[in-house]
This record gives structure tokens, C-alpha cells and sequence, in this order.
């Protein structure tokens, strides 16, 4: 099989146009070099190499089996989990404080991205205790940090979020578990719980969940949810006890068989116990680290699983002889690559402009995290509120146009991209999920145009497009891509059209007009993000190919222009319609009761 991604490329993502090394000059990221980060990532493509991309497809074909109460999961995850734990990466992100590495987001994401590109969802399970160890550290008592904190990292336990429930789906206005004071610091916890991604396993001493649930009396909607640490075994005069988390089966999924999906009950016999998180009534304003950290994690999912796809699809086209060139009228004459047919290379170049697209906006979003971090004062709050507009397309855009990608890849080789005999399948199946997880791509567009777009008075958006603008100007400087600096100009713009004819329609008052096309704003704005992050690509190879580069990289940044052309010429243009409807008065979804 293909290695699932080009290092060469993401180099020349974090180094040259992110220049993520330089992020040792700031007091807080010191303690490394930039040779330092490449060994982190060397480190990524070992464990991939060793437990990862050996079990890809058994994972799939092996998946979790509920046993006699236990979620019995494949074999190779402990082995995978326990050097992600002795390595330290599980919390290698967090600060020193918080029992982590203080390493950058920036890198601690491209080791994911190379692990999870080896075997996409093995990965979940640290993805899943690095959240939930992150928030107990964040927001827990000294106790619930000592607890359970340093036993998360080193892989010993792992860890859960446990949101959705039967009734309330997505709607977390609706959640009905209960939490029940018991006076002495812990809490009576009863309810049921769904989906939950890696709840149960045969290897770990523990399972942490973090379950959102209602004490007595709290108010209706989410101003009455509080957060509580829920292990799967409590510590009871020294010994660990069953804490009554019962796992009612397992979620039969089309894809990331690796990774079980649960229906978990808490308390059905009265006998689990449950500690709090912070204050009474905030669970939900802290779960929200988890669940921003974790969509990240998920537009990486789309991004890295599109990437192996890409690899893949791209070997094929390169191995597999089929048919002429349409210049050619002999049939004597043996058979071409089908790389050769147009249609195969406009497949190709789109998987490659959407991978390598995604990854532009994911990597800028971790930088962002970063600078917020290493930053004090007015900037470091500006990345912040930068990086909270991001999240939701950072999100959806690698998770929509990843499945699209995926789809082109199964394309490609036709027939066999079908079966099982060839990954694509698989690939093609894992990748569905990624625009459920974390939030359906509808509630993301109702949160990038209803809340973030709208916040302090259209600050995030107006840092957003000065940013833009100064690349624009700089792309402008160089004759191979003046007219494309010109055109995302003009889609800037606008987008800034299309922004305030929304804003006065929620001005007057309508908010189910105002977000009736809210996903398709969405698709809008990923658009001109991404097309964006290929105009910086672009700026760094028309310079780096001013500079008489060797004849390898020659070639790199000459296809680096070329697929940032294709995605111009290519994908923009969708702009066209999406400015045309949104602009559009005329209501077609909304009915009135």
C-alpha cells in the first residue's frame, strides 16, 4: 500500500509557510528547536509504522465484540495505546502545569495527522483521553487532577465524553441524566448515554467518563447542566469497586470499526457515583474545550483520510493500464496508464487540492492556538478569538469536502475501488462520519453565521480578512499569481456582501430566515478560506522557484502552483452559485406556522 502521506508536503506546510519553527523564539515553546519538532514527528511516523498501518484493515474486519459485559476491542489498541503513553504524546500538548510537555499544537497535530493516516480510528482512543485528561486539568479540583490526570497520560486509563442521549440526540437543551447530591462531595449518577466513542475496553485499568448531567432543581436547558468525572471503577476503602457503568451494546457502524460506539447506563441499580467538575450549572462551558479540541481532531480525520486516499488512488493511476489516449486511433498499440486520461487527472487534482487545502486551514488554526499561548496581552487574544471563528470550518469544511475527495479516490479505481480487495472501500466508509462527529455540519454552519460571525460586534471576521488581505497583497508581487491575489480579492468582498445581507435579515428579527441557509454559508466561507491558504502556498513555491531550486523541488513547487491553479479554476467558480442563492430573497425552507 502507499504511504498515506507526503512528509515532503507537510514540511513544506508547517516549515515554509507557517514557519512553525518559529515558535521556539517565544519564551513559552523555549525548551525546543525546530530540529526538536522533526524528531517529534519522526517519532509519529514510527509508531505508525510499528502499530498502526499493520492493522488498518483488520481492525476493519475484526471489529469490537461485546463479551460477557466488556467491550472486547482489537488487539493491536493496547499496544498502541501503552507506547502512546510511555512516549508521553498523549499529553505532550498540555502545559508543564498540567503534567504535559508544553509542545506545540502545531506539531502535537501533525503527529496525528501521521498516525491517523496509518489507521484512522485507533487513533480516537488517545484523541479521546488527551480531551478528557485536558479538561479534568483544566477545570477539576487538585484532587480529581491528582486522581485521574497522570494515570490518562501514561495510557494506563483512558478517557470518554458521554453528551448525547436516546431522547435528545444532538440537543443538549434536553439532557435528562441525573446527578444527585449525596453530601459528601460525590453524586448519585443515573442516566443513559449514546454514541460514546471508545467506552468500554478490555485493556484499560479504568475508563474516565466525563458525563453531562443535572443536579436536582437545576434549571430547564443548558443553564442547568454540570459535568462530572464518572470512572468505570471507583476507589472504595483503598480498593477499586465496578462503579456501575454498564454498557447496554454496541453501535454496529459502516466505518472506524476500530473504534466501538457505545450505549452506556449509569446507575440503573443506584450505585454509581459520580465528582464534579468546577461549579454547579457550567458543565457545558467547560465540556466545550473538549468538544473544540475535538473538532480539530475531526477535520484532521477528514483531512488524513483523504490524504491515504489521494496516496492510494494516485499508485493506482500510476500501475494500472487501461485504454488509449484519445489521439491514439490504434488499437495495435498497448494500453496507456490511465493516469494519462484527463478526467483521471482532474480526479487526481482534486483529491490533492482538497488534502493539501485542509490541511493549510487545520495547521493555521493550530498556530493560531499556539500564538495564544505564547502571546500576551491584545494578540494573544485576537489568535484566540481568530481561532474560535476557524473551529467550526475547520471542522466541516475537511470532513465535507474529505468524503468528496475520498469519493473521487474510489472513482479512480473504477470497479475495484468497490471491493475490499483495495482500501478505498474502507476509506470511503470511514470517511462518512466525519460530518456527524462532533456536531452535524448543520449546527456548525448555525453556529459559524448565528454565533461567531455576529460576536463582538464582527471582530473575529474583520481580524479574519485583514489577515487575507495582507497575503493578497503580497501574492500580488509575483507575476505567475497576480490574477489569483486579484480573484480572492474579489471573493472576499463578496463574502462580505453576502455577511451583511444576512446580518440585516437577523436585524429584522427573523432568525429562521436569517439562518435558514446557514450550512450553504458555511460552504461559502470554507471556500474562501481554503482558497486563501492556496494563495500562501502558492506565494512561497513562486518565490522558492525564483531561487533556482534543485531539480526535485523544482518540480515540487511547479505542482504546487499548478494544483493551487486547479483549485482556483476548479473550485472557486462554485462561489458563483452560493453568492447567487444566499443573496437570494426568495424563502423556500422556511414555513410559517
Amino acid at each position: 500500500m502507499a504511504k498515506e502521506y507526503d512528509r515532503r508536503n507537510l514540511d513544506f506546510i508547517l516549515k515554509e509557510v507557517l514557519d512553525f519553527g518559529s515558535l521556539c523564539s517565544h519564551p513559552y515553546f523555549a525548551d525546543y528547536t525546530p530540529d526538536m519538532f522533526d524528531m517529534v514527528l519522526d517519532s509519529a511516523e514510527s509508531i505508525a509504522e510499528r502499530y498502526l498501518r499493520p492493522h488498518f484493515v483488520d481492525t476493519d474486519r475484526h471489529p469490537a465484540e461485546l463479551i460477557d459485559g466488556t467491550v472486547h476491542v482489537h488487539p493491536s489498541t493496547e499496544a498502541y495505546v501503552k507506547e502512546m503513553g510511555e512516549s508521553g504524546m498523549i499529553g505532550a500538548t498540555f502545559s508543564y502545569e498540567k503534567g504535559g510537555q508544553q509542545l506545540p499544537s502545531t506539531v502535537g497535530g501533525a503527529h496525528e495527522f501521521i498516525r491517523g493516516a496509518a489507521s484512522n480510528s485507533i487513533v480516537m482512543f488517545t484523541g479521546l483521553t488527551n480531551g478528557a485528561a485536558h479538561l479534568i486539568a483544566s477545570f477539576g479540583s487538585e484532587e480529581l487532577k491528582a486522581e485521574y490526570v497522570p494515570n490518562m497520560l501514561n495510557g494506563r486509563w483512558t478517557g470518554t465524553m458521554c453528551l448525547t442521549e436516546p431522547q435528545a440526540g444532538s440537543s443538549l437543551n434536553d439532557v435528562s441524566t441525573q446527578a444527585k447530591d449525596l453530601g459528601n462531595g460525590s453524586y448519585a449518577i443515573k442516566g443513559q448515554k449514546i454514541f460514546i466513542s471508545g467506552g468500554d475496553n478490555q485493556f484499560s485499568e479504568n475508563i474516565i467518563h466525563l458525563v453531562l448531567a443535572r443536579l436536582e432543581g437545576a434549571p430547564k436547558g443548558t443553564k442547568g447542566i454540570s459535568l462530572f468525572v464518572v470512572p468505570k471503577r471507583r476507589k472504595e476503602n483503598g480498593a477499586w469497586v465496578s462503579n456501575e457503568v454498564t454498557s447496554l451494546g454496541l453501535y454496529h457502524k459502516m466505518g472506524q470499526k476500530g473504534t466501538p460506539a457505545l450505549h452506556l447506563s449509569f446507575g440503573d441499580k443506584g450505585d454509581s457515583i459520580g465528582y464534579l467538575v468546577g461549579e454547579p450549572n457550567k458543565g457545558l462551558s467547560y465540556m466545550f474545550q473538549m468538544m473544540n479540541e475535538a473538532r480539530l481532531g475531526v477535520g484532521m480525520g477528514g483531512a488524513y483520510i483523504a490524504s491515504a486516499a489521494y496516496h492510494f488512488s494516485k499508485q493506482y493511476a500510476n500501475e494500472r493500464s487501461q485504454g488509449r489516449k484519445l489521439s491514439n486511433k490504434d488499437p495495435e498499440t498497448p494500453p496507456t496508464l490511465i493516469k494519462n486520461h484527463p478526467d483521471v487527472q482532474r480526479m487526481l487534482y482534486f483529491q490533492k487540492a482538497i488534502v493539501e487545502g485542509a490541511m493549510g486551514l487545520l495547521f493555521q488554526s493550530f498556530m493560531w492556538e499556539d500564538y495564544s499561548k505564547c502571546l500576551t496581552g491584545e494578540e494573544a487574544e485576537n489568535y484566540h478569538t481568530l481561532l474560535n471563528l476557524m473551529t467550526p470550518v475547520a471542522k466541516t469544511y475537511p470532513a465535507e469536502m474529505g468524503l468528496q475527495a475520498v469519493n473521487q479516490g474510489v472513482q479512480v479505481l473504477g470497479g475495484y475501488g468497490y471491493t475490499e480487495d483495495f482500501p478505498l472501500e474502507q476509506m470511503a466508509r470511514d470517511v462518512r462520519i466525519m460530518s456527524i462527529y462532533e456536531g452535524t455540519t448543520g449546527i456548525h454552519g448555525l453556529t459559524l453565521l448565528g454565533r461567531e460571525i455576529p460576536a463582538n460586534q464582527g471582530k473575529a471576521l474583520k481580524l479574519l480578512v485583514n489577515l487575507i488581505q495582507k497575503d493578497i497583497e503580497e501574492a500580488k508581487k509575483h507575476s505567475a499569481i497576480h490574477t489569483y491575489a486579484e480573484e480572492l480579492e474579489n471573493e472576499v468582498a463578496k463574502l462580505g456582501q453576502v455577511t451583511m445581507h444576512k446580518l440585516k435579515i437577523a436585524a429584522g428579527g427573523k432568525p429562521e430566515l436569517f439562518l435558514a441557509d446557514s450550512t450553504l454559508y458555511m460552504e461559502l466561507f470554507g471556500l474562501n478560506v481554503v482558497a486563501w491558504q492556496w494563495l500562501k502556498q502558492g506565494t512561497v513555491a513562486s518565490k522558492a522557484l525564483a531561487e533556482s531550486p534543485s531539480a526535485l523541488d523544482k518540480e515540487f513547487y511547479q505542482d504546487k502552483l499548478h494544483t493551487m491553479k486547479f483549485f482556483y479554476h476548479y473550485e472557486v467558480p462554485k462561489a458563483l452559485g452560493l453568492n447567487k442563492r444566499l443573496l437570494d430573497t426568495e424563502n423556500l425552507t422556511v414555513f410559517e406556522s
